[in-house]
């Protein structure tokens, strides 16, 4: 009976080792993937505040304006082209 007893418990110290070093090993994977996605997210992060300047610069009144005149040859209006209107 206490033969019996003592491989229980020593089959449980082995299984609960085991136990610590799995846990330890997942552990271990799951910070180096948390590091992993943090710096894939903070590349990311560059990125997308590079992408909205791009966008902000593109976006500018006076390189509109250059386009317009430049590729579709529009210019403003004289005072004698305009016409004012009263509602």
């Amino acid at each position: 009976m206490r033969l019996l007893a003592m491989l229980v418990l020593v089959a449980a110290v082995i299984s609960s080792a085991i136990g610590v070093v799995y846990a330890r090993h997942e552990s271990r994977r799951h910070f180096v993937e948390l590091n992993r996605l943090t710096n894939e997210r903070d590349n990311l992060n560059f990125e997308f505040g590079r992408l909205q300047l791009e966008q902000a610069t593109w976006a500018e009144n006076n390189r509109i304006e250059q386009i317009a005149r430049g590729r579709l040859g529009m210019v403003s209006p004289s005072a004698a082209e305009m016409v004012v209107t009263n509602r």
